[in-house]
């Protein structure tokens, strides 16, 4: 071991520097993802009315889907850190370049769309090389901590990014929140330069960017814990990356909470979920790493259905805080687990098709939400939600390397770890 892992061996991520400003660039790319966000949506809405705002979020989310898998393929060939730093800097360009256009002009909606295609391509390039970097910058026991931290990180950054892109909105518009996004990258940038990252002990044989993909699909397929768990996160967050958030919705909608109860609970889940990642920031280990998130998948589906039946707003809110809580645990986990097991050399491309599953299967059930709503009622919708979750946990119950899995550092793996 080198003399940084053993530095990080020796103090909880929380206290090592290297780690300290990775988070601190994270933050920095998180937050300026919320505010540029919110800047072209608002940019959309005044150039085409509310009917354009979802083809420009179209725009981008189209090849983010497309490329991610693709995106993983860069991150494990160029190295994870030297891809991010790329990557923040064409944002912050493009961005910049959106400002400039809308201080000199009208926002076109092509202007919008084109901006949003090109903010998409690179985010299918970022969020694999940003998910794959915990495991070169501190020791394998550490990496559960660093996922609570990123999942303290996405908080902040979700709390604070509308609060200053409202603030920029009013003062210097469209342009001046994409100025504020642009300085966002341009922070995480510098911040992520200064970071140091474990070189791998041995460079990969390396063929043409297909192989490559097709080396990293076959990895996951063959792995024995890979491959069930990777289908364990996408059961888990297919429900949790959107469509609850729409249900929620509906269901103070039909309730007559109205827009502050739903509000009330979007916030309680929020909370439950900064909860589970402080946790388990602090906490020295999870032992029965694999039970762990068996019984926290079995909790959010008890809860979901129950949220779905709750008879009053206070009793909503509870149930949202301990679905933000119990959810919040299963993401942190897992994610800990998949860069526990994964060979370093394929770590980018496992994040793609992790981060895919996350992303890519949430939009088959939006079409779901406002007709199983409107036909049956938002209870029939949540329980639904929660017999995905219920099918996760009985996964991780029944496959044995998923139930008996432990956060210990991993033994030295191959290509053919499987």
């Amino acid at each position: 071991m080198n003399a940084h892992g053993i530095a990080a061996v020796a103090r909880p991520a929380y206290r090592d520097a290297n780690v300290l400003r990775w988070l601190a660039a994270y933050t920095a790319s998180v937050a300026g993802d919320v505010v540029y966000f919110l800047a072209l949506s608002w940019a959309a809405a005044r150039a085409g009315g509310p009917s354009q705002v979802g083809l420009v979020v179209a725009a981008g989310a189209l090849p983010r889907a497309v490329l991610m898998l693709g995106g993983g393929v860069v991150a494990d060939r160029f190295g994870p850190r030297r891809v991010a730093v790329v990557s923040d800097a064409v944002r912050c360009a493009v961005v910049l370049a959106a400002a400039g256009a809308l201080m000199l002009a009208s926002p076109g909606i092509w202007l919008l769309v084109t901006v949003a295609l090109i903010f998409g391509v690179v985010d299918a390039v970022f969020m694999p090389a940003v998910g794959a970097l915990p495991p070169r910058i501190t020791g394998p026991e550490q990496l559960a901590r660093v996922q609570g931290m990123r999942g303290l990180s996405i908080r902040l950054s979700n709390a604070v990014g509308p609060l200053l892109a409202g603030a920029v909105l009013v003062v210097g518009g469209a342009a001046g929140a994409f100025t504020a996004a642009a300085a966002l990258f341009a922070l995480s940038l510098v911040t992520l330069l200064t970071v140091r990252v474990t070189p791998l002990t041995e460079e990969p044989q390396r063929g043409s960017a297909w192989r490559e993909l097709g080396d990293g699909l076959r990895y996951v397929r063959h792995h024995r814990m890979l491959a069930p768990l990777v289908t364990v996160i996408g059961l888990s967050e297919m429900c949790f990356s959107g469509p609850v958030a729409t249900g929620l919705v509906l269901l103070a909608d039909e309730r007559g909470w109205g827009a502050s109860g739903m509000g009330w609970i979007a916030s309680a889940f929020s909370v439950g979920a900064a909860a589970s990642a402080l946790l388990l920031t602090v906490a020295a280990r999870i032992p029965r790493a694999g039970l762990a998130v068996c019984g926290t998948l079995l909790a959010t589906a008890a809860g979901t259905v129950a949220l779905g039946h709750a008879p009053s707003l206070p009793i909503a809110v509870i149930f949202g805080s301990l679905i933000g809580l119990t959810s919040g645990v299963t993401t942190t986990v897992t994610q800990a687990l998949v860069q526990t097991e994964t060979d370093p050399h394929y770590l980018g491309r496992v994040t793609s098709v992790t981060t895919l599953c996350t992303l890519g299967l949430a939009p088959v059930l939006f079409p779901a939400v406002g007709i199983t709503v409107a036909l049956w009622g938002a209870e029939v919708f949540f329980i639904g939600c929660g017999a995905i979750c219920l099918l996760a946990a009985v996964l991780g119950l029944t496959v044995p390397v998923l139930r008996r899995a432990e956060l210990n550092p991993p033994r030295p793996a191959s290509p053919a770890g499987r």
